[in-house]
C-alpha cells in the first residue's frame, strides 16, 4: 500500500510539473506574441531557457522514478504497518497466485444503505482503521480479524461487507461458503489458500465469505472429508494473520448455531454483529432512498407502517415491482395503486415475507413485549430470541430463568388475549432443552413436565399482575417495532 502511495505521489508531482512549465510556456509565447517589439533585452530569453530547463527535468525525473523512489526509501523508515504488509506479501508463493481468484473495487458507501445505524458505527471503526492504521497502531491496537454478520436472509449482509470495503477503498475477494465445496478431497482447502494469498498479495484488503455455514459446519467426525479439511483450512489461514496485516475476513450466515465452536472463537470472528429485520423508522430511510429520483405519489411514512416484516431486499423488490406496473399501464406516475398490485405478488408470491395485518401485529408485539418486560432486554419485533443468562457455571435459578424468557411470550399472549396461538415453536423448543438439561443431566429436578409447569404459573401470576405494563409495552412495540432498555 505505502509503495503505491509513493508512486501516485511521484506521479502527481510530475504531472504537476509538466503542466506548470506548459501553462508558463504558453503564457511566455502568448507575452512574445503581443509584446512583439517593445520586449528588449535577454531576461525573457533567459525565461524561456529556464522554462524548457523544467520540462526537461520533469520527463528525466519521470523516466528515473523507480530510481529516485528506491533512494528515498533507503533513508525512509517503514511504518509497522507497512513492514507487516511486505512480510504478508512475501510469504505468498506464486502456486497459490495461479488462480482465477480476482478483487474487485466497491463503489458501495454507507450512503447508499439506509437504516442499520448501529450496526454502521461498528464498521465506521474498522474503516477508519483500514485508512489511517497508523493511528491504532501506535497505541498497540490491532485490526480485528473478522466480523460475522448474522441476521436472516435478504437484510443486506452482502452490501454491508461491499460498502465497508467501498468505504475503505481496498479490494475486494467475495467467495460464498458454497463454493468451497469440492467433490476431491483437498480441493477446497487449496482455493482457502489461493483466496487468503490473493488477499495478502493485495493488502490491505477484505475477504467476504458469504454463508460460510455451508463450509464452516461443526466438525462431527462423521462428517465429510473434504468439507472438514476445507474448514481446517480455513481456521488455520485465519489463525496465520497478524491482526495489523491489513485482511479483514468478513462472513455472513443465518445459521450462526450450526458453526463450527473454533470459527467463532475469539481471534477469528472478533466481532459478531446482528443485522435484523428493519423497522418503522429503517423502512421509511430505505423506501426514500430506493424512491429518490422517481417521480412518485407515494406516502413512504404510511407505506412503512403497511409493510411491517419487509427486509431491506423485500422492499427493493417492491418498488421494483410497482415501477414495471407503472410501466405496463403506460404511466409515468408511480402511484399507490402500483404498490399495491406489487404487495399481492410479493404475498402471493413469496410466502418467506411476513405480511402482518394489524391483528396479527399485535399479537406478535404482546408476544415480544412479554419477552422483554421478563427479560429487561432490548427486543425488535421480529428478534426470533431474546438475550439469556451465559455464565460458565450456571446456577438452578439461572437455567430457570432462561426457560422463563423462552415461555414468556406464550404465556403473555395467553394472559392478555384470553387465548393461546402459535407464534415461535424455537421459544418452546429451546425452553424444553434447557428443562431436559436440568432434569436428566444436571439432575436438579425430578420431572420435565412438572418444572416447565411450575414456571408457567410463575408467569402466569408474573404477567397477569403487571398486564397494564405488557399492554403498555405492546403499544410502543406497535408503534416503533422495537423496545428499548429505557421504554421499559
Amino acid at each position: 500500500m505505502s509503495q503505491n502511495l509513493d508512486k501516485k505521489a511521484l506521479d502527481k508531482n510530475f504531472k504537476l510539473m509538466a503542466i506548470s512549465a506548459i501553462v508558463l510556456l504558453i503564457l511566455f509565447v502568448y507575452t512574445l506574441y503581443k509584446g512583439g517589439s517593445h520586449i528588449q533585452g535577454g531576461s525573457y530569453y533567459i525565461g524561456i531557457g529556464f522554462l524548457f530547463v523544467l520540462l526537461f527535468v520533469a520527463f528525466i525525473v519521470k523516466l528515473k522514478q523507480d530510481k529516485l523512489k528506491e533512494y528515498f526509501d533507503k533513508n525512509k523508515k517503514k511504518s509497522a504497518f507497512g513492514t507487516e504488509l511486505d512480510k504478508a506479501k512475501a510469504s505468498v508463493t506464486n502456486e497459490n497466485l495461479n488462480t482465477n481468484i480476482q478483487a474487485v473495487n466497491s463503489n458501495v458507501t454507507f450512503k447508499d444503505i439506509a437504516g442499520i445505524s448501529e450496526i454502521k458505527e461498528e464498521l465506521e471503526e474498522v474503516v477508519d482503521f483500514l485508512n489511517e492504521p497508523n493511528k491504532y497502531l501506535k497505541y498497540g491496537v490491532k485490526l480485528p480479524k473478522g466480523v460475522l454478520l448474522i441476521g436472516p436472509p435478504g437484510v443486506g449482509k452482502t452490501l454491508i461487507a461491499r460498502a465497508v470495503a467501498g468505504e475503505a477503498d481496498v479490494p475486494f475477494f467475495y467467495q460464498s461458503g458454497a463454493s468451497f465445496v469440492q467433490i476431491y478431497v483437498g480441493m477446497g482447502a487449496k482455493k482457502v489458500r489461493e483466496l487468503f494469498a490473493k488477499a495478502k498479495q493485495s493488502a490491505p484488503a477484505i475477504i467476504f465469505i458469504d454463508e460460510i455455514d455451508a463450509v464452516g459446519k461443526k466438525r462431527s467426525g462423521t462428517s465429510n472429508d473434504e468439507r472438514e479439511s476445507t474448514l481446517n483450512e480455513l481456521l488455520t489461514q485465519m489463525d496465520g494473520f497478524e491482526g495489523d496485516s491489513g485482511v479483514m475476513v468478513i462472513a455472513a450466515t443465518n445459521k450462526v448455531e450450526v458453526l463450527d465452536e473454533a470459527l467463532l472463537r475469539a481471534g477469528r470472528f472478533d466481532r459478531r454483529l446482528h443485522v435484523g429485520l428493519p423497522n418503522i423508522e429503517d423502512r421509511e430511510k430505505i423506501l426514500e432512498l430506493y424512491l429518490d429520483g422517481k417521480n412518485h405519489e407515494i406516502n413512504t411514512v404510511q407505506l412503512s407502517i403497511d409493510t411491517t416484516g419487509f427486509s431491506s431486499a423485500a422492499l427493493a423488490t417492491l418498488i421494483n415491482e410497482a415501477l414495471l406496473n407503472m410501466i405496463k399501464r403506460d404511466s409515468k406516475i408511480l402511484d399507490s395503486d402500483d404498490i399495491e398490485i406489487a404487495k399481492n405478488k410479493l404475498e402471493f408470491g413469496k410466502k418467506q415475507i411476513k405480511i402482518l395485518d394489524e391483528k396479527q401485529k399485535e399479537i406478535l408485539s404482546i408476544y415480544q413485549a412479554s419477552k422483554a418486560f421478563i427479560s429487561k432486554s432490548k427486543v425488535a419485533l421480529f428478534d426470533e430470541s431474546v438475550e439469556k443468562l451465559n455464565t460458565t457455571y450456571p446456577s438452578y435459578h439461572d437455567l430457570v430463568e432462561n426457560i422463563k424468557r423462552d415461555l414468556a411470550g406464550f404465556i403473555g399472549v395467553e394472559v392478555i388475549k384470553k387465548e393461546k396461538y402459535a407464534i415461535n415453536h424455537k421459544d418452546l423448543e429451546n425452553a424444553d432443552f434447557i428443562a431436559n438439561e436440568i432434569v436428566n443431566k444436571y439432575k436438579m429436578a425430578s420431572s420435565i413436565d412438572e418444572l416447565l409447569n411450575n414456571v408457567k404459573n410463575d408467569l402466569r401470576a408474573e404477567l397477569s399482575h403487571n398486564a397494564d405494563e405488557i399492554n403498555r409495552l405492546k403499544d410502543i412495540m406497535i408503534k416503533n417495532e422495537v423496545i428499548t432498555i429505557n421504554d421499559i
